[in-house]
């Protein structure tokens, strides 16, 4: 039971929330049903590592983080997920550092 992870001294609240409405985002894991979800059996495949969404809504869970609700395009889910199990997947939020074609023959 030593290695089970808290976050009891973490609240995003304290800051606006890191997706937008209608980000692209990425599931970092898969997700099963825990039972929270209608329709699907508990432990039914829910979201796809990789797969790609859409924020939907933005509302609170604790009164310590922000749960996006993403709509998945491939499976047709709608999920609530926290920040750290969701990338941006956005190119333009990837290649803000890179050089541009003409810096690069400079």
């Amino acid at each position: 039971m030593s290695n089970i992870v808290r976050d009891s001294d973490v609240c995003e609240l304290t800051e606006p929330p890191f997706f937008n409405y209608g980000a692209k985002v990425r599931a970092k894991r898969m997700v099963r049903n825990d039972g929270t979800y209608a329709g699907k059996e508990i432990g039914e495949q829910l979201v796809k590592k990789g797969e790609v969404g859409y924020v939907v809504s933005i509302g609170t869970f604790l009164q310590q983080f922000y749960i996006y609700g993403v709509e998945f395009l491939d499976s047709g889910n709608r999920v609530g997920m926290k920040r750290r199990e969701l990338e941006s997947a956005d190119i333009s939020a990837d290649d803000e550092d890179l050089p541009l074609p003409q810096e690069l023959d400079a």
